[in-house]
């Protein structure tokens, strides 16, 4: 039976409250350790963490990984963390409330993993930090060897080594070092760790309960990462000793270990791996490096960052110099880790409560100015996109099985939040908004909602979308044709991917051309809507032939051609709904 053809089975209530009641029952946890801060509901913060005059530390990423992110909020580790969705970054709004909380006045440091969706949604948190007067550093945890060759590591993807480059970090926060100084140490933690990881059974997501990837009963992808991505290779289950030996042979291979070097270890289970198979893993790091000579300085065996329930483990190696090995020994006490004794009080510490001036920007639309022409009124553009909205909805799951074959399979989950957002946002929405106000609330209603990459680049769209026909009222073949075209800039602007790329952009670059040259031609509004449509499909299907150069599925090279990308998929899904809700409205 196909892998993809089963049901999965979790403890759960409805999935869309997982991440709200996980929250919730870590609070009720860990009372002595962490409270919630910010309107979002998605800040962890530290109870004794922040505090005047220390650089605050935030870390965040998506949920699935626990005890990762909200599991290292504590004490001498992080001050506050930003939880996304399921596989999800946290959108930028979640991490300020985040950064907010952890300010002690002498600027914070945002750490995460290097994904395309978490270095989208941060990077925008930083650039609205910066304008509250937060000084806001971000380091992006690179430490899978898997993810990219030695001389393009700025690419790698974050895994478990987030666990040691965290650690430093905070340790050196707590220690009272400046800003520059923070930041610095989590750079040369983050240099200093490789990390390896294999997977041999798949995991799934709350909303879809369907494995994210198809794998055989007697296979293991060697370098998986922590959401489903492939390997570099897929290979016939081994035994746990030549397993680790090529785990092993590929951080030794870059990592520069002779005889006395000194390093920490972390055997690291992915969710559903008993911890006799990770013991084993470990005898074999430890008989590595005793043969080599190398000193372990500390070891750590079980879960923590995990991918759901996926079988499988990594080996992270951090290589010490005397200032690391200072901070990893320096106390801490998590949730998740606990090193040396509970850390004692600061003497004299206060944490000052702030005051953060974000004035609400006013939409002051003269509507006696707007062009009134055109058959695409602000109720028929709305529907368009409840039509949308709902499209989405019906094919989530087929447009999260093909993110599932090339990426980390929630594509489609996410899309659909983002888009139930943006109904309910427009379900409260004045009747008279017009279209640019409409696409002003779709755009902080999917951001506020979604942290993946879709977030902040279907945010960008939809502002970029709406300034495109701000001087109308009604929108005619041409103005249709410009909103299109406004979409595909907001992506573009926000993303940097290119054609060809095998992403979303390789079916919005084309209905863009489509209805540009439809209304040029003198087609109606709905004919461009068509034409722009007919184009999302073809560039959608263009896609499978394609080698992807971006995000998580760039790393397969050969093995992305003959899958359609799910972004791409996911626009034409979109543009049909939206223009036959308009054939349906004329």
């Amino acid at each position: 039976m196909n892998a993809m053809d089963h049901s999965t089975k979790k403890l759960m209530n409805a999935p869309e409250d997982i991440i709200p009641e996980m929250i919730e029952g870590m609070l009720a946890a860990h009372p002595d350790m962490l409270k919630l801060e910010g309107e979002s509901g998605r800040a962890v913060v530290a109870v004794d963490g922040p505090r005047d005059g220390k650089v605050g530390i935030v870390i965040g990423g998506g949920s699935g990984h626990e005890p990762a992110f909200a599991g290292y909020v504590g004490r001498g580790l992080a001050d506050a963390a930003a939880v996304g969705n399921v596989f999800a970054s946290p959108s930028p709004e979640q991490v300020k409330q985040a950064a907010m909380a952890a300010d002690g006045g002498a600027g914070v440091v945002l750490l995460y993993g290097n994904y395309t969706g978490d270095v989208l949604n941060f990077d925008m948190a930083a650039e609205e930090c910066a304008e509250l007067g937060i000084e806001a550093r971000s380091v992006q945890v690179i430490d899978d060897v898997a993810s990219a060759p030695k001389e393009r590591a700025h690419e790698r993807r974050g895994i478990a080594g987030d666990f040691f480059v965290f650690k430093i970090a905070g340790a050196a926060a707590d220690l009272g070092r400046s800003l520059d100084e923070v930041e610095d140490a989590a750079k040369r933690a983050n240099a200093a760790t490789l990390s390896m990881g294999v997977a041999v059974s798949a995991c799934s997501m709350p909303q879809t309960l369907k494995p994210n990837f198809e794998i055989g009963p007697d296979e293991m992808e060697i370098g998986m990462g922590i959401h489903g991505e492939p390997g570099m290779r897929r290979a016939k289950i081994d035994t746990a000793d030549n397993v680790t030996d090529e785990l092993m042979s590929l951080i030794l291979g870059e990592m520069e270990l002779g005889e006395g070097s000194e390093v920490a270890v972390l055997v690291n289970g992915l969710g559903s791996t008993a911890l006799m198979e990770l013991y084993l893993i470990n005898r074999r790091v430890a008989k590595i490096l005793g043969e080599k000579g190398v000193k372990i300085h500390h070891t750590w065996v079980g879960e923590y960052c995990t991918s759901m329930e996926m079988a499988g483990a990594s080996v992270t190696l951090l290589k010490l110099d005397d200032d690391l090995k200072l901070l990893l020994d320096h106390p801490c006490r998590t949730p998740a880790l606990t090193v040396g004794t509970a850390p004692a009080p600061v003497e004299g510490a206060v944490r000052t409560k702030r005051n953060y001036d974000s004035a609400s920007r006013a939409d002051n639309i003269d509507r006696d100015t707007l062009a009134t022409d055109g058959p695409v009124t602000p109720e028929v553009f709305r529907k368009m996109m409840y039509a949308a909205g709902a499209a989405i909805a019906r094919d989530r799951d087929m447009l999260s099985e093909l993110d599932g074959v090339i990426g980390d399979g929630d594509h489609g989950v996410t899309m659909d939040i983002g888009w139930t957002a943006v109904i309910k946002a427009l379900d409260v929405a004045p009747g008279d908004d017009t279209i640019s106000q409409t696409c002003t609330k779709m755009a902080k209603a999917f951001l506020d909602a979604v942290g993946a990459s879709s977030g902040p680049l279907y945010a960008g769209a939809f502002n970029t979308g709406g300034k495109a026909v701000n001087d109308r009222l009604n929108l005619d073949a041409k103005a249709a044709a410009a909103w299109v075209e406004g979409m595909l800039k907001g992506i573009l602007g926000r993303g940097g991917a290119n054609p060809g790329d095998k992403t979303m952009i390789d079916a919005w670059m084309p209905a863009a051309e489509a209805a540009k040259a439809a209304a040029a031609g003198g087609a109606d509004v709905l004919g461009v809507m068509q034409a722009a449509t007919d184009g999302a499909r073809e560039g959608a299907q263009a896609t499978k032939d394609m080698e992807s150069r971006r995000g998580r599925s760039k790393k397969l090279g050969a093995r992305s051609v003959g899958h359609i990308d799910p972004g791409a998929a996911s626009c034409h899904v979109m543009l049909e709904a939206m223009t036959e809700a308009l054939r349906a409205a004329l």
